[in-house]
């Protein structure tokens, strides 16, 4: 089944977006991918994970999920209701395992001091 995901890319200009378009478009089971670049939002049309499409464009723009869903509205008919489809995720679980995927490192930094380090060379 078709999956449609919807993300915002902080592209600045064209040559970003040729990047982008590209990079996506290299995954497999991507049927149709469009770009607004008056809202700065990718739609992408397929059954590709929406994690390696996050995980692909992160190299080169900052990505924002923000919608995973079905493709197509199911057309309901009056007379019979559907079942809604329980296979459908919602995209808290998407976003909850991107982020086990790609967790945010903090970059730590210790100044060492010439008195700290007795192997230290200071010239005086």
């Amino acid at each position: 089944m078709a999956m449609k995901v919807v993300l915002k890319l902080h592209v600045h200009d064209e040559k970003e977006k040729k990047k982008a378009m590209k990079s996506v478009s290299s995954l497999s089971g991507i049927l149709s991918l469009a770009m607004d670049m008056t809202e700065k939002k990718l739609t992408v049309v397929g059954d590709a994970d929406p994690i390696k499409i996050v995980g692909k464009l992160k190299k080169y723009c900052h990505v924002e999920l923000l919608t995973v869903g079905p493709s197509k509205e199911p057309e309901k008919k009056e007379g019979v209701k559907k079942e809604e489809n329980k296979n459908s995720e919602p995209i808290e679980e998407h976003v909850k395992l991107y982020n086990n995927h790609f967790p945010h490192y903090t970059q730590y930094y210790r100044v060492y001091s010439a008195e700290e380090n007795p192997n230290s060379c200071v010239i005086c």
